[in-house]
């Protein structure tokens, strides 16, 4: 029989308890009891972003497992470490359009014209957000040129966190901001394709006008590495879990490092200890992103006593809701 309650959670875990019975329903539970008895176990965990999970404000949820360390490393597209950040200080000019499917092209050239970038049914505001942002950047690009300076896109937004203008700035609660959270605990981040995404595209303009040297970025063949380095230093003493939120470049890349470390350098490597996967990609149309996890045994990226899980819903609903158990509200 499931449990129903549990006297050590808070309402929402519990109602998820009573109510989250089967189908994709049981799976989010099987895999938040997962996750917490990895973390227990003496296991770490790993998230990685697909999607436009920074604009769904998933750091409401996000902020506080990293806070509370919970969450130990993260491997996210361009777009969501920027959007967190936009978020942060254009929240106020950001619009929704809840009939957004109801839209006409001369509806969205009228959104384009306002400098209005939609992602769904929120519209990101082109100047407070984006091309505010892009100044800022400017400057710490142009900081790290002159030293003759590689970093990771991360860093470049921390630097702007750090400054105490930029903090004057902020329109939302900064307990909010996975990105804050994560600066504060010096969570390591993995940023693959970081050139495909707003502030990605800005740079490369700014590599043509020769303002700046493309090496001043981290690409992806450094990263790599350094997943492979990080992987191997943390799984020395602990179990590395894998908790997926969509699919795409943030997923695919990271997971592939244990194959890569134990058959292309014939290293003696942990396999992931949990995975776990939110998606609603199709597996028969050749999806990568929704692949079960069985298949990942086949790579040498699973075991087959790895304890895994697909839900196969949307993240925006569900990601928020394994994390609020894992915190025990």
């Amino acid at each position: 029989m499931n449990q129903t309650h549990d006297k050590n959670k808070g309402p929402l875990s519990n109602f998820i308890l009573e109510h989250y019975r089967h189908f994709n329903a049981a799976a989010l539970v099987d895999a938040a009891k997962g996750y917490e008895a990895h973390l227990k176990n003496g296991g770490k965990m790993f998230i990685t972003l697909g999607g436009a999970m920074s604009t769904a404000e998933l750091g409401r949820s996000l902020a506080e497992l990293i806070r509370q360390d919970k969450v130990h490393a993260i491997c996210c597209t361009g777009a969501n470490l920027e959007e967190d950040i936009f978020n942060l200080v254009a929240h106020n000019d950001y619009i929704r359009v809840p009939k957004w499917r109801d839209l006409t092209p001369e509806d969205e050239v009228k959104l384009l014209e306002k400098g209005m970038n939609r992602v769904t049914d929120t519209c990101i505001p082109e100047g407070t957000a984006m091309r505010k942002i892009e100044s800022l950047m400017l400057e710490e690009w142009a900081t790290a040129h002159a030293k003759n300076e590689t970093h990771p896109p991360y860093y470049y937004f921390w630097q702007l966190l750090k400054r105490p203008a930029f903090q004057k700035e902020y329109q939302i609660d900064p307990k909010n901001s996975w990105m804050i959270a994560a600066m504060e605990k010096n969570l390591p981040i993995f940023t693959p394709g970081w050139e495909d995404s707003t502030l990605g595209n800005m740079f490369a303009a700014a590599c043509i006008r020769n303002e700046v040297k493309p090496h001043i970025v981290e690409h992806g063949i450094q990263l790599m590495m350094r997943v492979a380095k990080w992987y191997e230093a943390e799984t020395v003493k602990s179990s590395m879990g894998f908790f997926q939120i969509g699919g795409g470049i943030a997923g695919d890349f990271p997971i592939c490092v244990v194959p890569m470390l134990d058959q292309d350098l014939e290293r003696d490597t942990k396999l992931w200890g949990y995975f776990c996967q939110i998606s609603d990609s199709t597996t028969s149309y050749g999806s990568y992103s929704g692949a079960v996890p069985n298949e990942k045994i086949t790579w040498g990226k699973l075991g087959v006593d790895t304890p895994s899980f697909m839900i196969e819903s949307d993240a925006t609903i569900v990601a928020p809701l394994v994390f609020a158990y894992v915190l025990g509200w």
